[in-house]
């Protein structure tokens, strides 16, 4: 398999380029690509145990990242699909917009997370993607992975495991919203972000929320008063601290009872 990649013309750099350029013509901030094979998201966003000839392929596809400052959209939905992203530095909220101009978040992304895997199906994003804070994300476009996917398994198994988490993430959100009570939403909002949280190497007990409480409440299906009150319910009961958007989880073992 090594040898087979090593003698495999990779991307040239004026096509990397060209694609980049291609895929961010509307963009200010793009700039020079990192490296995954040193980057520190790589044990979440990457499949273990890549070669070193399989990390520089990898390197030459992810051609630059972009700034994307608080507030301002990655992509809206109906652009054009070219690439897929991965967060490098800070927080995105996916959000569609229903027709009577309402907005519904459909998802919260931290670092190693991948966005734009919606646009996949129709070569259309399906929804916007807006930064929480100021990000960065390694722009990957997706022909490029395609072709590198044919060429090394693990990536191929890597990116079919992302596609499939996508329909996981969605079925759990239709439970979520249809069967739990406004107490369980918010547990379970707090203990999954929890999760992901340590699965980066940060406190699973003392974060920022980097999303506001009417935020939260479109991506649970709750009013705002309905999560602040929940809010203070679990803090009165002695499960969690909040002070504003500071978390603390004092309870781990009762959040996740409830």
């Amino acid at each position: 398999m090594q040898s087979a990649i090593e003698n495999t013309a990779s991307p040239s750099a004026d096509v990397c380029a060209s694609r980049t350029a291609s895929a961010t013509a509307d963009t200010r901030d793009c700039v020079a690509g990192g490296r995954c094979s040193t980057c520190s998201m790589q044990r979440v966003c990457l499949p273990p145990d890549l070669s070193g000839a399989e990390f520089a392929r990898l390197d030459s596809i992810v051609c630059a990242t972009r700034l994307v400052r608080r507030g301002e959209a990655l992509y809206r939905a109906g652009d054009r699909f070219q690439s897929i992203y991965a967060v490098r530095t800070g927080c995105f909220k996916t959000v569609l917009t229903h027709r009577d101009g309402q907005e519904q978040v459909t998802g919260f992304h931290l670092q190693g997370d991948a966005l734009g895997l919606d646009g996949v199906f129709d070569n259309r994003y399906g929804s916007d993607a807006i930064a929480l804070e100021d990000s960065t994300v390694c722009i990957i476009p997706f022909d490029l992975l395609e072709l590198l996917c044919r060429e090394v398994k693990a990536m191929q198994h890597h990116v079919h495991r992302l596609m499939s988490g996508e329909i996981v993430r969605e079925s759990g959100l239709m439970m979520l919203l249809g069967t739990m009570t406004a107490e369980q939403r918010v547990a379970a909002f707090l203990l999954n972000l929890s999760a992901r949280l340590k699965a980066r190497g940060y406190s699973p007990a003392s974060f920022v929320l980097r999303m506001s409480r009417e935020e939260i409440g479109s991506y649970l299906g709750l009013k705002i008063e309905t999560v602040s009150r929940m809010f203070s319910k679990l803090q009165k009961a002695g499960i969690v601290d909040a002070r504003g958007k500071e978390i603390r989880i004092l309870d781990h073992e009762k959040l996740a009872r409830l």
